[in-house]
């Protein structure tokens, strides 16, 4: 029997860097970026139950996530430490069950964790009754991880800065393949390495035209991990594949979803990956803010 407390589940969907320049670095080590981030239908999904005792606990475990580094955990706790901040007692002795299953592989490059986090401060904020807006919830992320205000904007978008500064795209309807290299990687490990070119220059405006974008990461990363190299040699046999984020994972774009499954058809035994569509939207976005 299990004996987990009920909770109600919530998408947290995976993101593409369709491309990914480096633009220099800051003096406190964060480097400049330009990128566009797409949505897709590919989820995390976290259960959340509010407890009226304070307690922000998870209720079970997830393989590769301690309690310590769990950025769901992590979330509830500034949320409600930024919302204690601005309007005082009211609802801040509230506490929250989370649970979180796991499909978006931990270090892919598919914005995983930071998604996980964004729908907890998304959905806390509705459940806590704390009232903050988007703005005020992309700050909190940002103190989480680069990539969190991403997801809490909510819709596909330019990242520029650090990829906390965000103008909203409107992007073509597209399907995915996704190949996911059974490696973990290391994103310090990526952006430290002195092979790593920062001084791509920054695109002016979309459109971004095939051949003018590219993913600086994607030669260090395969470098260190040949597995991306395979899997980004098979597929680019069969379109325009790239590297998301840091690594591992690789994707192309198709303009149907049976062009994206007949490639998927076709993928070796020794691989694995998904099709997926590209959404407008977070699922979140218009439940989770009334502004």
């Amino acid at each position: 029997m299990d004996d987990r407390p009920a909770v109600n589940w919530h998408p947290a969907p995976a993101k593409l860097n369709l491309f990914l320049h480096v633009l220099g670095r800051r003096a406190d080590g964060y480097h400049l970026l330009q990128t566009v981030f797409r949505l897709i239908d590919r989820c995390d999904r976290v259960g959340i139950a509010v407890r009226s005792d304070g307690v922000i606990r998870r209720v079970d475990e997830t393989p590769g996530v301690d309690a310590h580094s769990d950025l769901c955990l992590r979330a509830a706790r500034a949320l409600r430490e930024e919302s204690h901040a601005r309007i005082g007692d009211r609802n801040t002795s509230l506490g929250a069950d989370i649970g979180l299953e796991k499909v978006l592989p931990i270090g892919g490059g598919l914005g995983g964790g930071s998604s996980d986090a964004a729908t907890v401060l998304l959905v806390l904020n509705r459940l806590w009754d704390l009232g903050l807006d988007r703005s005020e919830l992309m700050a909190i992320g940002l103190g989480l991880g680069a990539d969190v205000p991403a997801f809490l904007f909510g819709r596909n978008a330019l990242g520029e800065g650090v990829g906390e500064r965000l103008t909203g795209l409107s992007l073509d309807p597209a399907w995915y393949v996704v190949l996911t290299p059974q490696v973990s990687v290391i994103t310090k490990e990526i952006f430290s390495s002195v092979a790593l070119t920062r001084d791509t220059k920054a695109l002016k405006i979309p459109p971004f035209l095939p051949g003018l974008v590219k993913n600086d990461l994607q030669p260090v990363a395969i470098a260190l991990y040949p597995e991306i190299d395979a899997h980004l040699k098979w597929l680019s046999q069969h379109g325009d594949a790239r590297m998301t984020g840091s690594g591992a994972c690789v994707f192309a774009e198709f303009g149907s979803q049976a062009q994206a499954l007949e490639v998927e058809a076709r993928m070796p035994e020794t691989m694995r990956g998904f099709v997926s569509r590209g959404l407008d939207q977070h699922p979140l976005r218009d439940w989770a803010l009334d502004r």
